[in-house]
């Protein structure tokens, strides 16, 4: 059984060889622990037998992406426009492991909002990919794995206006000028349904991905209901598209304590949901339960097990063994590993994981 077959079997509650498991990356910092530590990127592959899947998630971002302008420095931050289009300081210690400070998003007014939309949001794949961006995709297809689209940060119908307006501002739209929101969630879905409706006349995929990532640790940043009035009409726009292409599995990307939006979700169509934050509460086998088995789960590894070290891990996947015994389950860390985790207790993690999936 290949990784494409045993993705599809697991997905489907079907018999495998083994339980399909994914490594999901790390931050940098991390891997430069890792690299002082003993790890060396040409002789180790950090996936140690992991199943292989090919992610295409770079293709929606704004393009041409903005050139990166300092705009002050001193010996502990940069201020700086980051390629998209942000305003942001951040520690110039910890770039990708701190949380940077917003200052200032490219959307205040409608004026910008078109503007940028017509300068960076062209659904031009030669400009996106490639001028051999059908080869590309063809040659991703004939691999013996997943392939799996996922909308990174540009694909959603709140996090990627998040990114233009950040989220006070966006929040507040609900309510002061709602009419501006739909305006920009329908450009979005038109968006998404001109990139899909290219890819898809080329190749079938076999998961798409949208993003959001809106809520935090006890609760999601919006209402259940202003997302089923806004928002679910907007997904299933997109989700029509994919279904009428036969794609399997739709699903979503959200940190945080998502379950109160679940339902909604589900009635927009989705059938598959990630990363589930365990420090936010989300929990796969009470999911699982509560939304049953129509509700694919990828994720649901508390990465703070990893830091603990092998008696935390262990029990970690002895608590998750029954659900990735179920199927309609594919395991992996709730987020990338962050650089508190040593390299030995990854190796071990992934040796462990592999051993609970039956490999």
């Amino acid at each position: 059984m290949n990784d494409l077959e045993r993705f599809h079997a697991c997905m489907r509650y079907e018999t495998v060889d083994h339980a399909p498991f994914w490594y999901t990356g790390a931050w940098p910092e991390t891997l430069a622990r890792w690299q002082r530590e003993g790890y060396d990127p040409e002789t180790f592959d950090l996936s140690m037998g992991g199943d292989k899947r090919h992610v295409f998630s770079k293709w929606f971002f704004p393009h041409p992406p903005f050139s990166r302008q300092v705009i002050a420095e001193d010996e502990r931050h940069v201020l700086y426009v980051n390629h998209e289009g942000i305003l942001m300081r951040e520690r110039k210690d910890q770039p990708m492991s701190s949380m940077p400070q917003f200052v200032r998003f490219p959307v205040e007014t409608r004026d910008d909002f078109g503007r940028f939309w017509r300068e960076r949001m062209q659904p031009d794949l030669q400009q996106r990919i490639g001028p051999d961006w059908r080869e590309t995709l063809i040659q991703a297809r004939a691999k013996p794995c997943p392939l799996i689209i996922i909308s990174d940060r540009w694909g959603g119908f709140f996090g990627p206006l998040r990114n233009l307006l950040g989220v006070e501002k966006l929040c507040t739209l609900f309510y002061d000028d709602p009419a501006f929101l739909e305006e920009m969630m329908d450009a979005d879905a038109a968006f998404l349904i001109a990139m899909l409706e290219q890819i898809l006349e080329v190749v079938p995929i076999d998961a798409f991905i949208f993003w959001e990532d809106m809520a935090y640790k006890t609760a999601p940043l919006i209402s259940p209901q202003m997302a089923r009035r806004y928002m679910l009409p907007r997904y299933r726009r997109v989700v029509d598209l994919l279904e009428r292409h036969q794609v399997p599995w739709i699903g979503l990307d959200s940190d945080g304590q998502i379950d109160p939006l679940i339902p909604v979700w589900l009635d927009a169509g989705l059938n598959v949901l990630y990363p589930f934050e365990v420090q936010a509460g989300m929990d796969v086998l009470a999911v699982r339960k509560k939304y049953g088995r129509h509700l694919r789960l990828w994720g649901g590894v508390d990465k703070r097990a990893l830091a603990a070290g092998p008696e935390a891990i262990g029990a970690e996947l002895e608590r998750l063994r029954p659900l990735i015994e179920q199927g309609g389950f594919i395991p992996h860390t709730d987020h990338s590993e962050p650089p508190d985790i040593p390299f030995a207790h990854h190796v071990y993690y992934m040796g462990k994981l592999a051993e609970v999936c039956g490999v």
